[in-house]
């Protein structure tokens, strides 16, 4: 079966989106991605601050969409915060990220709903937060555990 010249240039538009710039920066095959600081974030319960890392922002939906994959370092006490629009239930999953992973889900409010502890590097399962989460963190693998983190603790962060 031949396709229409028209439909050729219907389905030549749906794969692109001159809207939206590639996501920066970009790996070449083998090369792994610099981490970048844009400011702290501290895990916080009550009056205490439990730990602060150094951290990566992921606030415009091509960062979001990248996140930590192509990472094959990832430094210690580093991280990543996504930052949503509005609270929503989300879903991530492990494409292209060759690290394990703690991803943690906070509310609205900051208040941490769940942690998903030691993902599984290059997996496409979701991985999913268990409520509305506004705000996402991903340290290294098995930070989460020795932060001591539980639901309720909460996230405060500055940018540099």
């Amino acid at each position: 079966m031949r396709a229409s010249p028209v439909l050729l240039a219907l389905l030549l538009a749906a794969c692109t989106d001159p809207a939206e710039p590639p996501a920066e920066p970009v790996a070449r095959a083998g090369e792994s991605i610099p981490f970048q600081i844009d400011g702290r974030l501290a895990f916080v319960r009550g009056a205490d601050t439990l730990k602060t890392i150094a951290i990566e922002v992921a606030d415009t939906d091509s960062t979001r969409a990248r996140g930590l994959m192509q990472r094959s370092e990832i430094p210690d006490d580093t991280g990543m915060l996504f930052v949503f629009p509005a609270a929503e239930p989300q879903a991530f999953y492990m494409a292209n990220t060759p690290r394990s992973l703690d991803i943690q889900f906070y509310a609205a409010d900051s208040t941490l709903l769940n942690v998903a502890e030691n993902t599984t590097p290059y997996s496409l399962d979701n991985v999913l937060s268990e409520g509305p989460a506004q705000f996402v963190v991903e340290v290294p693998a098995g930070a989460s555990r020795r932060i001591g983190l539980v639901p309720g603790d909460r996230i405060t962060w500055t940018l540099d």
